[in-house]
């Protein structure tokens, strides 16, 4: 049951050598992150900051398209919609490279992301991908204390490690879901990241919850790349104006399969965003990126974006309940993105055969707070997800066996 109908793909299998399901404490390292001396620890430990990329343990500059680029593998490291662009998206973009010999004019894509979002065009940076926008938030942003909520993606670290800073770690444990406790940040952390829904956990903060991290002389970053792939856009921040130092960004990358062309854009308060196009170079965003982000914030293209939202949570639900025929597997649930993170022992072997058998799955190592026993999978559609589970199935049971000296 749970694999849809008669397509009962792996038989219900509970392995003897299943994984304990009381997760693995991560150490805590400093001062539990309470608030006040008598308080229980919260579910997050506040990590020493880290400054060089050496000594920092986990690879931050690895990301998915390492697990793919060159190899003929079906792909579930990278989070990028399948079958993208759409063909009249190549064609608007095409269409812009007859106007290439003169310099590009960002203004009517600013235009249509501010009505987009019912926003003032002050209030709407365009940048060259989300990561040109933590580069940007680094080097030009004041910031004594910056903190990131972990784990998560790992460019903002990496980005404010570059620009000079000492970085301080949130780590949300697999114990609590990965879910976020606002009292597990410092109070006087005067810049904050967060994605939501977080890559690689796939979880969705409650918007509450994250609005209690805004205050006066905080830069909050929320991260809503993968937002427009959660139906409704539930808990997004990228409308409000009423919270102090909040800061969102948005990529277009991952919906519309432009990673090759890199856009996304950042939705601020007009001092932050003039700050920021200060620290910009001159045309930062190409002629096609911005005939793309024209193009995909018009009402067709949103439809189609909210269609292609419902179709991931259908299809995630489907390679979850695929997921769950495994019981040496714990999947993080709810999961809310275009992906979901789980853990088995020996994770990296496994890795390794799906590689063997055609597949690329995510390391979860490269992530502060996870470790070798993580893996994320992107959600893909039920027939790529059905030889998937197939394949994940004979990658489990091909383990090489462990002697008692092992």
């Amino acid at each position: 049951g749970g694999a849809g109908g008669a397509e009962l793909l792996v038989a219900k299998r509970k392995s003897a050598s299943a994984t304990c399901a009381v997760a693995r404490r991560i150490p805590f390292i400093g001062t539990p992150a309470s608030t006040d001396g008598s308080a229980p620890f919260t579910m997050a430990a506040m990590l020493p900051p880290t400054k060089h990329i050496d000594s920092a343990g986990p690879d931050l500059r690895h990301h998915g398209d390492a697990e793919v680029r060159g190899l003929d593998l079906t792909d579930l490291a990278v989070n990028v919609r399948t079958n993208t662009p759409p063909d009249w998206l190549r064609e608007r973009i095409a269409a812009s490279l007859g106007s290439l010999a003169a310099y590009p004019d960002g203004g009517p894509a600013r235009a249509a992301v501010a009505s987009r979002h019912g926003l003032p065009e002050e209030r709407v940076l365009l940048t060259a991908g989300a990561a040109e926008a933590f580069v940007l938030i680094a080097r030009a942003l004041p910031a004594r204390r910056p903190v990131v909520v972990h784990p998560q993606f790992t460019e903002p670290e990496a980005a404010l490690r570059a620009a000079g800073h000492e970085v301080g770690r949130v780590l949300l444990r697999p114990e609590d879901g990965f879910r976020l406790d606002p009292a597990a940040v410092p109070d006087d952390a005067d810049l904050v990241v967060i994605g939501n829904p977080t890559n690689p956990t796939s979880v969705l903060h409650p918007a509450g919850v994250l609005e209690r991290l805004a205050r006066p002389g905080r830069t909050l970053v929320v991260d809503e790349a993968f937002m427009d792939a959660v139906p409704g856009e539930r808990e997004a921040l990228c409308a409000r104006t009423d919270l102090p130092g909040l800061v969102v960004l948005r990529s277009l990358t991952k919906t519309w399969g432009l990673a090759g062309l890199r856009i996304g854009y950042v939705l601020a308060d007009p001092a932050t965003v003039a700050t920021l196009e200060e620290a910009q170079p001159l045309w930062p965003v190409s002629s096609p990126a911005l005939a793309a982000a024209e193009a995909c914030m018009e009402p067709r293209a949103l439809v189609e974006a909210a269609d292609a939202a419902d179709r991931v949570a259908v299809d995630r639900a489907h390679l979850l309940a695929g997921l769950a025929e495994f019981g040496e597997v714990q999947v993080v649930e709810p999961s809310a993105g275009p992906f979901v993170l789980l853990r088995t022992e020996r994770a990296n072997e496994v890795r390794e055969r799906l590689r063997s058998l055609g597949f690329a799955a995510r390391r979860g190592d490269t992530f502060p707070g996870l470790g070798a026993e993580w893996l994320r999978l992107a959600v893909r559609d039920r027939a790529t997800t059905n030889r998937f589970l197939q394949a994940f199935d004979l990658a489990l049971q091909g383990l090489p066996r462990r002697t008692a000296a092992d």
